[in-house]
């Protein structure tokens, strides 16, 4: 939700914005390190990735808060609510063990040994099938995650996927998406999402629906609640350097993550730089009166 991910922070719940297709012989890999700050595999990976069965499409309900519209880092994101044909073409990166055994948007733990992927729009869940513009390798996946928010990139995929697909030295690739649609088509259920005991357990971090005043960072808006918490955790992860905490609260019927407050615009414009420079997004400046 890159990077549970939801990043996906997260990850949402929630444009789909198909990405400029290049010339399929022009494709050539990205010049870039394979892993992101700790992430990478883990340490005792299961022998014989290759031999990992694809994910099985089949016909199940669309999550009820992780298809809702949503916002990260400025951009609004509207997830088909609907399994139906899609196409794009873009960068693909995966994503391991930083994330391994945290909530997905679907609120399911990602599995960094699963074939799953994320995805900003895609419904959740469904099935896409993923190709190598270098090598033409394929791979099926299941979207249970929200990602990546970076606009170089159209999906994060599990370390198992990205293995099989020969893209884990490289770290991303050049890929077309192709949605699959299993039996027929399966509309959006307004269903709750059943959550592990311990994790319906734990308290989330929505603020009451009185804003504090100041300057603040907005680096999302969310529909949901839990998706709103696992893009909070996923991001958190990812500027583990910043000294103060992510806040959730409840402004205007979303919950939105802000930064701050901070003591003057220039202080708030220096961190949403350091911000844009790590995962190269920008977070947007908000005045609280």
């Amino acid at each position: 939700m890159r990077p549970a991910r939801l990043i996906a922070l997260a990850l949402a719940s929630l444009v789909a914005a198909c990405g400029t297709s290049p010339p399929r012989d022009s494709a050539e890999p990205p010049r870039r390190g394979a892993y992101y700050k700790d992430d990478g595999p883990g340490e005792n990976p299961p022998a014989n990735l290759e031999a990992v069965s694809d994910a099985v499409p089949k016909r199940e309900p669309l999550n009820g808060f992780a298809n809702r519209p949503y916002e990260v880092f400025g951009k609004t994101y509207v997830p088909m609510v609907s399994v139906e044909t899609f196409s794009q073409r873009g960068l693909a990166s995966w994503y391991g063990r930083r994330y391994h055994g945290s909530n997905t948007s679907s609120g399911e733990p990602y599995d960094m040994y699963a074939m799953t992927a994320a995805h900003p729009t895609l419904p959740i869940p469904s099935y896409a099938r993923v190709t190598s513009l270098l090598t033409g390798k394929t791979v099926v996946v299941r979207i249970n995650d929200r990602g990546p928010f970076h606009s170089e990139r159209i999906i994060d995929l599990s370390y198992t996927a990205a293995s099989k697909l020969g893209l884990l030295a490289a770290g991303s690739a050049l890929v077309e998406i192709q949605s699959i649609l299993p039996e027929a088509n399966v509309e959006l259920q307004q269903i709750p999402v059943e959550l592990p005991a311990a994790q319906r357990a734990a308290p989330l971090k929505a603020a009451p629906a009185v804003a504090m005043k100041g300057i603040f960072l907005q680096l999302g808006a969310f529909a949901a609640e839990q998706n709103a918490e696992t893009f909070r955790i996923r991001i958190s992860r990812d500027l583990a350097w910043l000294s103060g905490t992510i806040q959730i609260r409840l402004v205007d019927g979303l919950f939105k993550l802000r930064l701050g407050p901070y003591r003057t615009q220039n202080e708030a414009r220096g961190v949403a730089e350091r911000i844009r420079v790590d995962l190269n997004v920008a977070p947007v400046l908000v005045l609280v009166n």
